[in-house]
Order: C-alpha cells, then structure tokens, then sequence
C-alpha cells in the first residue's frame, strides 16, 4: 500500500496523529527532499529505507512504490504541507491506478494555515475579506491566463502566493495592474513553524526589496490584503444582540 501524507507546514509536531503513525510503521519513505523538515524522519522504524525524491523523476518514485509493492511492504509518499496544494500527487495517483497499486491519501496543515500563525492573523476578518485566494505567480510552470494575478488582485480580497519569492518585482507588478495599491500592505513568511521561521511585513509595492534586506529566496509565502491592517468589524457569531442557534441575544 502507499500512502500519500501531508508533512504539515514543518514544525515536526505539526503532522496529524495518523501521518506519525503511518511513519512510524511504513517499511520506506519517499520525501519532498528539503521541503520537509528531516526531524520527521526520525520517527520511522529501523530499516525503513528513505529517498529523497528532490534528485528523483516521477518515473524513478513510482520504480521504487512498484519494487516495494511487489515485496509487500508499505511505502509513505511524504510531502510538505497538504499535498493537495501543489504537491504533484496526481500524476503518482494516476500512475498507481494504471498499475493498480492502492493507495490512500492523509492530509496535513498547510504552509498557508502556518503562515497565519506566525502572523498571529485571520485571514476571513468581518468588513475585510472573506475570501481567501491560493494561488501563485506565472514561472516554469504556466498559470491559466484567467489566473493571473492582476485578475485575482482586482477582488481585493485576502492572496496567499506560493512559489513566487523568486519572482517578487513580477508579483508587485501584477497585483499593482490589477488595482492594488504599492502601499497596501503585504507580508513574506519564510519557513513558517520551523526553528528559523522569519516574518517580514512590508508593503506591494516592497516586496522584492524587503526580501533582499532579509535574504529571502526561497521557502516563503508571500501574503496580500487588508487582513494586515488593524480595522476590522467585530463577529456576529459572539455579538451578545444576535441571536444564534444556541442562545438568545441579549435585550
């Protein structure tokens, strides 16, 4: 059997119970290589084999799922954060099928909800945003032209951008052509939850900049919107004049 499972953001205690559990007894481990923090191996069995999938193809990860299959051992696919943000897990999942190799998937915190930890942050404020767009900047991998930033950027609600920090002067660019203004502010969370876990605040327009003062390359997500700010309408789930389910509001 295979079994996909979400690392978490990187703090090793952040895995699901079900994810440490999968490690502890899997017969080998196939790792997103320095996305993953090698504290997690450390839970795995004596024998269990490792590979790093970083230096591997696809077709080289699914040679060694069939070898372990064939011995009828159990091999975890670990990846960073929730593999369904991505994680590349289609293709695996599609291959195995052709192969009919079972697997199962077991999700884990992404690096989205660790950033808004570090940030102490709600992404979904009351008056602000209540809607919160995952996405990323146009690169080796194309975007849908619909996708784009400056279109997501014109809804003016909260962006979280994955794998954009080497593009930065593109991603103010974008955002600024679809409404933003260069002062809005912005925020860059590298390796969020792991011991070396840096905030950066800054705005849209210095995004590029506050990087290269902190010396930010890689590993970051890069975080828009007015959830940032201070203003914000109070919950009416907790507002003592409105009535819920539960309880009466208070006359």
């Amino acid at each position: 059997m295979i079994h996909f499972v979400g690392a978490g953001p990187g703090a090793p205690d952040l895995i699901t119970l079900r994810g440490a559990d999968l490690l502890k007894k899997t017969d080998c481990i196939i790792y997103a290589g320095s996305l993953v923090n090698p504290a997690l191996l450390e839970y795995t069995k004596p024998g269990c084999r490792i590979h790093n999938s970083a230096i591997m193809t696809l077709e080289e990860v699914i040679d060694v799922m069939k070898e372990m299959e064939a011995a009828g051992m159990d091999t975890v696919r670990l990846h960073t954060g929730d593999a369904s943000l991505y994680g590349a897990i289609r293709e695996q999942m599609d291959l195995l099928d052709e192969l009919g190799i079972a697997y199962d998937d077991t999700p884990g915190v992404s690096s989205f909800s660790g950033a808004a930890a570090a940030l102490r942050a709600e992404y979904t404020l009351p008056g602000v945003s209540q809607s919160v767009v995952i996405t990323r900047m146009a690169g080796r991998t194309p975007v849908p032209e619909k996708e784009s930033l400056a279109s997501f950027a014109v809804h003016d609600s909260t962006m979280v951008i994955f794998l954009s920090t080497g593009l930065l002067e593109d991603v103010s660019r974008e955002l600024i052509a679809g409404g933003r203004g260069a002062d809005d502010p912005a925020a860059i969370v590298y390796k969020a939850t792991w011991p070396d876990e840096k905030v950066v605040y800054c705005t849209i327009g210095t995004l590029a900049e506050a990087a290269r003062r902190e010396n930010v390359t890689k590993t970051a997500l890069i975080l828009i919107g007015g959830f940032l700010n201070e203003g914000y309408e109070r919950s009416r789930l907790y507002d003592p004049g409105f009535t819920t389910e539960f309880r009466e509001a208070v006359k």
